[in-house]
C-alpha cells in the first residue's frame, strides 16, 4: 500500500497528504511519517511547495485529533460510567482523571510527534475525562505542527533519499526521547515530592 500512496503524490499532493495524516490520527494504519518525508522530497524538487506541505499535514492531523477527542468526549464517557460503577475502578479512574489534569498538556504535546504512536489513544482519554478542549486543541496543535515540520523538513533537507532521512530522524527524535528520559527520571529520583520528606 504505501509503494501506492507514494505514486500518488505527485498527482494529488497536498490532498493526499492530510487526508493519510487524517487517518492516520484515528489510529488508522496509515503510512503519514513516510508520506510526509516523500512531500518534503518533491517540495526540494520544486514540485510542491514547502509550507503547504506542512501546513496540510498539519491540517489532516489536527482534523483527526478532533475527531478523536470527540469520539471520546461522546462514547468513552458512557463506558467510563459503567466502569466507575466499581469502587475500585473508580479510585483508579479519578487518579488517571487527576493526572490528566496535572499532565494533560504535555502529554497531549508529545503524543503528537515523539510518541506518535499513542497520539490515537490520548485523543480518546482526553476526550472521555472531561479534559479541556481548548487546552486540548492548544497542545495538539503545536505538537502537530512540530511533527508535520519536522518529518517535511527533513524529507526537504534529504532532497527525497527516504532512506537517510528516516534513519537520521529516527536518531534524532531517539536521542530526544532518552533524554527526556533521564531527566524526568532524575527528577522523579531527586526531587521530593511537595508535602513530603
Amino acid at each position: 500500500m504505501t509503494d501506492w500512496l507514494l505514486a500518488l503524490v505527485p498527482q494529488y499532493g497536498l490532498w493526499l497528504l492530510a487526508a493519510t495524516t487524517f487517518l492516520s490520527c484515528l489510529a488508522l494504519p496509515f503510512p503519514a511519517s513516510i508520506l510526509m518525508l516523500t512531500a518534503g522530497g518533491f517540495a526540494a524538487a520544486g514540485d510542491l511547495v514547502l509550507w503547504q506541505a506542512v501546513l496540510a499535514a498539519a491540517t489532516g492531523a489536527v482534523a483527526g485529533d478532533q475527531l478523536g477527542f470527540w469520539a471520546g468526549r461522546g462514547f468513552g464517557t458512557l463506558v467510563l460510567a459503567r466502569l466507575r460503577a466499581d469502587p475500585g475502578r473508580d479510585r483508579l479512574l479519578a487518579k488517571a482523571d487527576a493526572l490528566m489534569d496535572r499532565r494533560g498538556l504535555v502529554a497531549v504535546f508529545l503524543s503528537r510527534w515523539l510518541v506518535s504512536p499513542l497520539g490515537p489513544y490520548v485523543n480518546l482519554i482526553a476526550g472521555s475525562t472531561g479534559y479541556g478542549w481548548p487546552r486540548f486543541t492548544a497542545a495538539g496543535v503545536v505538537g502537530e505542527v512540530v511533527w508535520a515540520g519536522l518529518y517535511v523538513g527533513f524529507g526537504y533537507g534529504f532532497a527525497g533519499n527516504l532512506e537517510a532521512a528516516t534513519d537520521m530522524l529516527g536518531s534524532v527524535l531517539g536521542m530526544i526521547g532518552g533524554a527526556g528520559a533521564v531527566l524526568a527520571l532524575g527528577y522523579w529520583l531527586f526531587v521530593p515530592p511537595r508535602g513530603g520528606v
